[in-house]
């Protein structure tokens, strides 16, 4: 049926170019540049070129580095070249990103080159990001010890979440203000599918019912048409710039989180109720004026905090991309065939860079380079490497 609506050789072209992409451009970019064989572990802050402008390193990217070097082994091919990669990302992780003086099986948010600690942040993303590397790579490398820092982070996770302490202190004074964001529940639901994939528990399924539970029940907005980044503690709606905005990019995400969810579990009613959250999440992000998914979108079109809320950045476009292939291929819909060439088209002549080779991430709203970085504290091999593998696997199916 899909290659009925898409056409057998449009199909073929378009999975090999993301392939092709994949292996030839945007993963030879990280592993001449951001693997750091000397102190181990990934150089993050690349300019344009590959080169290092500061040393330091992101724990978030240590860990996703770590995960896109073990997929791509479990994966693609049992390259012995990822595989070194991996464990030299390991070795780094576990001999300097984990906070030992505090005991709380915590891991920091950056550090320095050699491994001294930088910054340690109140929220666990950082972990969740440690779960899913050390899942990966425990297959990869056939870790034991990884698997059980993983089950053990991931339980920290869940603790923390079931005990409405997923930050060491709130943000906002919760004795004035009671709030919740949409991306704990959204990550928490990806960290579990990642785990799930590697290892056998009846609490994956458990937690993954209550988080989409929690995401329809307290985030979406039926008669709004909006997935909100914020609620009241109960999921009542916000009327203040924080409690208004969308963040398109989150959004669309989740929405395939949320139907690799239906798919999983045979339950097409949410994969319709997914793919509605896609459909509601392209209209208010895309920009109709210069194409591309604005950063952050106020329902109500007024200001919005975000100085930033007109960029254009990077992973939205990814995310987008997969949403729309993976709606497209459990839908049959034509809505999502056109959106999907649409946002490849956008993403393709802006973000990619045709010298060196990956994405530049932060565009202004017309589509122009605001910064040549391709990488940074937040930018590095997982967005972009991620939704090309997950496009190309996809179609590879839809060929069949």
């Amino acid at each position: 049926m899909e290659i009925d609506l898409i056409k057998r050789n449009e199909l073929i072209d378009l999975k090999n170019k993301y392939k092709n992409i994949l292996l030839n451009n945007v993963i030879p970019f990280w592993s001449k540049y951001s693997i750091d064989w000397e102190y181990n572990g990934f150089l993050n802050y690349l300019d344009q070129d590959g080169s290092v402008y500061c040393t330091d390193k992101s724990v978030w990217l240590q860990n996703r580095g770590l995960w896109i070097f073990s997929k791509l082994y479990n994966e693609v091919e049992r390259k012995e070249e990822w595989l070194n990669i991996a464990n030299n990302g390991f070795k780094f992780i576990m001999k300097y990103c984990f906070d030992t003086t505090d005991r709380d099986g915590r891991m920091f948010f950056s550090v320095t080159r050699d491994g001294k600690p930088l910054r340690k942040r109140r929220y666990y993303f950082t972990e969740t990001f440690g779960v899913i590397a050390f899942a990966e790579y425990a297959k990869a490398a056939n870790n034991q010890l990884a698997l059980e820092k993983a089950r053990t982070m991931y339980q920290l996770i869940i603790d923390q979440y079931r005990n409405g302490l997923w930050q060491d202190y709130p943000k906002v004074n919760p004795r004035s203000r009671l709030t919740k964001t949409h991306a704990v529940p959204m990550i928490i639901l990806a960290t579990t599918q990642c785990l799930r994939k590697i290892d056998n528990n009846p609490l994956y399924d458990e937690i993954t019912g209550m988080v989409v539970d929690e995401i329809f029940k307290d985030f979406v907005k039926e008669d709004e048409h909006a997935l909100f980044e914020t609620v009241g503690i109960n999921g009542e709606r916000l009327d203040s710039p924080q409690g208004r905005c969308i963040n398109p990019g989150h959004a669309i995400e989740t929405s395939w989180f949320l139907m690799e969810e239906g798919y999983c579990k045979n339950d097409k009613n949410l994969i319709n109720k997914a793919c509605q959250i896609l459909d509601w999440s392209l209209s208010w992000g895309w920009d109709k004026k210069f194409g591309g998914i604005l950063y952050f979108v106020d329902i109500e079109s007024r200001p919005l905090e975000q100085l930033e809320w007109d960029m254009k950045l990077w992973w939205p476009h990814t995310e987008a991309l997969y949403a729309t292939l993976l709606a497209y291929k459990l839908t049959k819909k034509d809505n999502y065939k056109i959106w999907h060439k649409r946002i490849h088209k956008w993403a393709f002549d802006h973000f990619s860079d045709k010298g060196y080779g990956e994405w530049f991430g932060y565009l202004h709203r017309d589509g122009s380079i605001s910064l040549n970085l391709k990488g940074n504290l937040w930018k590095g091999p997982f967005h972009l490497p991620r939704a090309l593998l997950l496009c190309w696997k996809l179609l590879d199916e839809m060929q069949k």
